[in-house]
């Protein structure tokens, strides 16, 4: 699961506006303006017969702060991305 939704800076977060743009969903900000310092990021690569999908994880970085539940505050009654 990806640290950021946990993190106090998700919403500003260049490095997690790439991985809302990997997965193709709604961005929390369009004018993310905190730079991440050495996120280190897991890409899970799955395939099946007529498809490739592509997981991708901040799993570590140096700027993270903890701010449990600061993704589901942010969209209320939205399922915590996994």
């Amino acid at each position: 699961m990806c640290i950021c939704v946990n993190c106090h800076y998700v919403d500003r977060c260049t490095t997690y506006h790439a991985v809302e743009g990997q997965h193709q969903q709604p961005h929390l900000t369009n004018t993310p303006d905190f730079e991440a310092v050495e996120p280190t990021i897991n890409v899970n690569i799955r395939s099946s017969e007529d498809e490739i999908q592509m997981e991708w994880d901040v799993v570590g970085c140096q700027s993270f702060k903890q701010e449990t539940g600061k993704w589901a505050n942010l969209r209320p009654g939205e399922l915590v991305p996994t």
